[in-house]
C-alpha cells in the first residue's frame, strides 16, 4: 500500500502543480502564493534522514519567508508524524479521501465526436465539450467557484501552464448554457479527475454525474485504464456521487496547521 499511495501522491502533484517546489530530504515544499493547500504545503513523501525537529523548523523557516502559513500535507502512512506536529500546536484540517475507479467500459461512455477542434460528448439537453486548452474553461471555473481576485486568478492560470502531463478540460452545457465543469490529467495510465464544480443555481439536478461520466469516457480515450480524485470528507454530496460512480477509498490524507 505505501508504493500505492506514494505513486498517486506523486501523479496527483503533477496534475495539481505548484509554481515552485524545493526538495528538502525526502519532503516537497510547494509555493503558489497561497492558491489551494494542495499547492502550499509540504508534502511528507519520502523516508528522511535529518532529525524531524530540524526539519519542520527549517520548513516553517521557509512558509514564514513568503508570507506563508506553514502546512504540512500528511496520509495515513505517517499518523505517527501527524501526532509529533499535534504535540507543537498543529491541527487536522481537511481529511480528504483519494478514491479510485477502474475506467468504465466503452458501451457504458457517452459517444463521442470532433466539433471544431473540440470535442463533444453526450446528447439531448445536456453534452460536455472538451479542449486541452483551458482558456476558454477558465472564465466558467472561475465564475462557478466565484473566484474574483486577481492574483488568485493570475496564480492558477500560471499553474496551469505548468502542468507538463497530458490535461483535458472539460465544460458541461445544459439547454446551451454552461453550468460544470471538470478537467482531467492522464499519467501512467491513471487520470486525475480534479476542479469538479457545478454552477450553484444548478445542483441536485444530476448535472455532477452527467460530467463525471464524461471526463471518465474522455480519460479512457486518452489511455487511463484508472480514475482517482481527492474528495474532502465532509463534502457528502460529492461522496455520494462518487461512490455511485464506482469510486472506492484508496486511502486519507491531511493537513496539519497552526490555529
Amino acid at each position: 500500500m505505501t508504493e500505492k499511495v506514494r505513486f498517486l501522491e506523486e501523479i496527483g502533484a503533477n496534475g495539481h502543480v505548484a509554481l515552485n517546489v524545493l526538495q528538502y530530504d525526502g519532503w516537497l515544499l510547494r509555493f503558489a502564493n497561497g492558491y489551494t493547500s494542495r499547492a502550499n504545503s509540504v508534502c511528507v513523501l519520502y523516508p528522511s534522514t535529518r532529525p524531524v525537529e530540524e526539519k519542520i523548523a527549517y520548513c516553517e523557516k521557509c512558509y514564514a519567508s513568503q508570507g506563508l502559513p506553514t502546512i504540512f500535507k500528511v496520509t495515513d502512512l505517517d499518523k505517527e508524524f501527524s501526532d509529533l506536529l499535534a504535540g507543537r500546536g498543529y491541527q487536522i484540517v481537511t481529511p480528504t479521501d483519494v478514491m479510485e475507479v477502474v475506467a468504465w467500459n466503452a458501451e457504458n461512455a457517452p459517444l463521442c465526436h470532433e466539433n471544431s477542434g473540440q470535442v463533444s460528448s453526450g446528447s439531448g439537453e445536456a453534452h460536455c465539450m472538451f479542449s486541452p486548452e483551458p482558456t476558454e474553461w477558465l472564465p466558467h471555473y472561475f465564475a462557478f467557484e466565484n473566484v474574483t481576485d486577481k492574483t488568485k486568478k493570475n496564480t492558477f492560470q500560471k499553474m496551469l501552464s505548468r502542468v507538463m502531463i497530458d490535461a483535458t478540460y472539460g465544460i458541461l452545457y445544459y439547454e446551451g448554457e454552461p453550468v460544470a465543469c471538470a478537467s482531467i490529467a492522464v499519467e501512467h495510465g491513471y487520470a486525475l479527475l480534479h476542479n469538479v464544480i457545478v454552477t450553484s443555481s444548478m445542483r441536485g439536478k444530476g448535472l455532477g454525474e452527467k460530467l463525471c461520466r464524461a471526463m471518465i469516457a474522455k480519460a479512457k480515450e486518452m489511455g487511463a485504464e484508472h480514475v482517482f480524485l481527492q474528495v474532502v470528507q465532509s463534502n457528502q454530496v460529492a461522496m455520494n456521487l462518487y461512490k455511485k460512480l464506482g469510486f472506492q477509498k484508496d486511502y486519507t490524507y491531511w493537513y496539519m496547521k497552526k490555529a
